[in-house]
């Protein structure tokens, strides 16, 4: 059977072009987060390193030793910033959670300072030990750091919960992230990196395809020692999102089993950026598997 052409390709991964709205959904989103930056506690572009768009907003919880909710992002790994997703912390602190939403580098950088998705990945990893190190001051705790991600930050949700964290540095625990929720996260990259009006800007290589793509890396350790366990992968898609992204959510429970992926869900009536709206909706399944996470 043939490979699918670009034309194909950028049909099925253009989300601004299947929901026509999408200008609406940012200017919600800008809009309630200025909301919750104004009405909120909240400590604002705090560095977790020296590097590009090395930042992250924390809402901090009202009670000591809270669960710690970390929400990555989307953008395809090349826009949007942790300040249009500010509207995702009220719907958490209000549940007693310390909220994190950490920034990125975009791709592709600039000549002097390109950006990967490798490289952004690894910012991912900085910043959530930053955390782990950190969260304390801000009443999380740090044995209870759930990840959830949107698209290409439910990209790095997968990649951070397949993390071998002490090969990055060796004080920190097996299961620093204890589980993480996917919400239309992209687990191959190669037909990412065949879509031409994506990789014209990320400019993926067979080689980082290989490094990044969760789906292709061996499963989350869940046999031994309880502390030694990695945690679980929750992962959901918009039941009117394209059919790719529908593949991709069957794609990473097909590679790391249902032991490691217990979840996998097409959520009813959701597109690719209404489903935000349902994570922070009271009630709403995908509300209710964010707070499963959190407290599990």
């Amino acid at each position: 059977m043939a490979k699918p052409d670009g034309k194909w390709l950028d049909r099925m991964y253009n989300n601004r072009a299947l929901v026509p709205e999408f200008a609406q959904h940012f200017s919600s989103w800008g809009e309630r987060s200025l909301v919750a930056r104004q009405t909120q506690t909240c400590k604002l572009n705090v560095p977790y390193g020296d590097g590009m768009q090395e930042s992250l907003d924390i809402f901090p919880a009202a009670e000591p030793n809270a669960p710690v909710l970390v929400f990555i992002h989307g953008g395809y790994w090349r826009s949007l910033d942790k300040s249009d997703h500010s509207f995702v912390a009220p719907a958490f602190t209000q549940e007693g959670a310390c909220v994190v939403i950490p920034n990125y580098a975009l791709c592709p950088g600039d000549a002097e300072n390109p950006v990967t998705i490798p490289d952004i990945t690894m910012q991912m990893v900085k910043a959530l030990a930053w955390t782990w190190r950190n969260i304390a001051h801000y009443g999380g705790d740090p044995s209870r750091i759930t990840v959830v991600g949107h698209s290409a930050g439910g990209h790095l949700a997968a990649m951070l919960i397949a993390c071998v964290w002490k090969a990055y540095a060796p004080g920190l625990p097996p299961r620093l992230v204890k589980n993480a929720l996917s919400i239309s996260g992209l687990f191959e990259l190669e037909s990412v990196r065949r879509a031409p009006f994506l990789n014209e800007s990320l400019k993926l290589t067979p080689a980082q395809v290989r490094r990044a793509s969760p789906a292709w890396l061996p499963r989350p350790q869940l046999s031994g020692p309880a502390t030694n366990r990695r945690g679980l992968f929750f992962t959901v898609a918009g039941g009117e999102e394209s059919a790719e992204f529908l593949r991709h959510n069957l794609l990473i429970q097909q590679a790391w089993g249902k032991s490691v992926v217990p979840v996998c869900e097409a959520l009813p009536g959701l597109n690719h950026f209404s489903i935000l709206d349902a994570l922070v909706d009271p009630g709403h399944r995908l509300n209710n598997l964010a707070l499963n996470a959190l407290r599990a």
